[in-house]
């Protein structure tokens, strides 16, 4: 994958955010029943940030519907994974309610990016510094594919946005989203975000 780099103000975004609930959930921080309207809002906010390429890894939720919005919206996608599709597809797609619709979703995705030579398998250990592992290879590869060397910028590299696709806040000190905002703004990336929640279910919350 090689976007133009040649697009004015173009940019690469790196995606991160929230799985799809479990039902039941005592905590909602991404009911199944707001999955059209972010879906909406991260097709806005790719064409608002003429978005030229996306890199995320392929979650139930937020990752899902992200590759699938800039799939049919034409935008190269790169997927990086911490293990084997198989492997991911049974810990991280299918194991949260309505997991036909999840497994299909991933099994589109991940075919296209497959055949364009975009999909990333890492050897990550199964343990939660494989999730971590995977934000630090988002990060590196979206920098890439924006014409980034190192910490330098190159001459016509395309801006670097992560979209942050969640609740609005961490959840605690194991919050791998909350840990991908922290890594992004470290590596000098513009924080946008989409809200996985609506002002009703906010003030259920509260």
């Amino acid at each position: 994958m090689t976007p133009s780099s040649t697009q004015h103000g173009g940019t690469v975004v790196a995606l991160g955010g929230r799985r799809i609930d479990a039902e039941p959930t005592s905590t909602p921080r991404f009911p199944f029943d707001q999955v059209d309207r972010v879906g909406m809002e991260i097709a806005d906010q790719l064409r608002r940030t003429q978005a030229v390429a996306l890199v995320c890894s392929a979650a139930c939720g937020a990752d899902l519907i992200a590759l699938e919005t800039a799939q049919k919206m034409g935008l190269p996608t790169r997927i990086i994974l911490p293990f084997s599709a198989a492997r991911f597809r049974k810990t991280s797609v299918v194991d949260r309610p309505r997991p036909k619709f999840w497994g299909s979703m991933f099994d589109r995705v991940t075919s296209a990016a497959r055949a364009d030579g975009n999909l990333v398998e890492l050897d990550a250990p199964e343990a939660d510094d494989a999730y971590s592992m995977t934000n630090g290879v988002i990060i590196r590869e979206a920098k890439k594919l924006a014409g980034f060397k190192d910490r330098e910028r190159s001459i016509g590299s395309l801006r670097l946005i992560a979209l942050v696709v969640w609740e609005g806040a961490s959840r605690g000190s194991d919050d791998n989203t909350n840990k991908f905002v922290q890594l992004a703004q470290e590596s000098g990336f513009r924080i946008e975000q989409v809200l996985t929640l609506n002002a009703a279910t906010k003030r259920a919350r509260q």
